[in-house]
């Protein structure tokens, strides 16, 4: 690892005033010690803003706060959380092992990098990592990789469960810029799809920190499931993972929330499927639909065509087990 300075400011005004050039935030350090490890990334300088960040969860009027720097196991655990967004708590425990969700933050969680094996092996072509030199993945071993929205320059998938949930529960992140001007992104325009610019993952402007996560209030904690299908039980990454939410009257579908992960560049939305849901009746064939239209847009590379119909198996699977939850 190249050697590196640290300096711990105790506040989010000190941490954005003070950030000198070659200054790069740190919080719980999860992704980032690893990235610097394997010469991914080699800041000259880290800014721990863990002291500076709020951990705190508040129950508001409209709906839940999590501060930036609530760590994954924390949030997963809390009790409101439980009672209100429980398929945030059960997003949280799919993934990571127990230690990692210990250190891992709020903030962080949502500005980790892919797991593509091209991204992580500096003697292999990766535009996300050095732009232009091509994408290793596309032609290469794709197993793991996108079915929707990638590019030719990218087809590296978000890796993140937590982002799953919050993208299928409308959360909103709340940032405080250079400026130290505070504003909001809806979580749906917070990824981005790869583009032609795969080395930037979100829309997070330069020098801002991510201050808190918000979550309205919803009617979906009483049907809810997360479906995660990978290689192994524990401490794996999606091949698919599904995000899944039902508000019911009697057997009717109100409304529906559908989500997945393992199949873009960004956590992703069934918008058609969920319109499609809207209205029917809460059954085995409904969800067999609904799990059809989800798939159909569906673009898988050579050696990931078996997610196709491992995804809408789990997409109906997991609505089924919304009935139960």
């Amino acid at each position: 690892m190249k050697p590196f300075t640290l300096r711990k400011p105790n506040d989010v005004k000190q941490a954005l005033s003070g950030k000198r050039s070659g200054e790069q935030f740190i919080a719980g350090g999860t992704n980032l010690v690893d990235l610097m490890k394997k010469h991914i990334t080699e800041p000259e300088a880290l800014l721990d803003v863990s002291a500076a960040l709020s951990n705190t969860i508040q129950t508001t009027a409209g709906g839940i706060r999590i501060g930036a720097m609530a760590r994954n196991s924390h949030v997963a655990g809390h009790a409101d959380i439980q009672a209100h967004f429980p398929l945030l708590s059960k997003a949280i425990l799919a993934g990571a092992s127990p230690q990692i969700r210990n250190m891992a933050s709020t903030a962080g969680n949502l500005l980790q990098r892919t797991r593509c094996p091209y991204f992580y092996d500096i003697t292999l072509p990766c535009n996300k990592r050095k732009p232009g030199s091509g994408c290793g993945a596309l032609q290469g071993e794709n197993r793991m990789q996108a079915i929707a929205g990638y590019s030719e320059q990218c087809v590296a998938v978000h890796p993140s469960d937590m982002c799953v949930a919050l993208a299928a529960l409308d959360a909103t992140v709340v940032i405080t810029d250079a400026a130290h001007k505070t504003s909001t992104i809806p979580f749906a325009q917070f990824h981005r799809l790869p583009g032609t610019t795969p080395d930037k993952d979100n829309n997070l402007p330069a020098h801002a920190l991510i201050t808190a996560v918000d979550i309205p209030n919803n009617a979906f904690y009483k049907n809810y499931a997360y479906l995660k299908v990978r290689d192994r039980t524990s401490y794996a990454f999606a091949l698919v993972s599904v995000a899944a939410a039902l508000q019911l009257n009697g057997s009717r579908i109100i409304a529906a929330r559908l989500a997945s992960g393992g199949v873009a560049h960004k956590p992703w939305r069934w918008q058609e499927a969920e319109a499609y849901l809207q209205g029917k009746e809460a059954n085995a064939a409904t969800f067999s639909e609904a799990a059809a239209i989800a798939v159909r847009s569906t673009k898988p590379l050579s050696q990931n065509g078996f997610k196709v119909p491992m995804l809408q198996g789990a997409i109906a699977t997991a609505l089924q087990n919304c009935l139960t939850a």
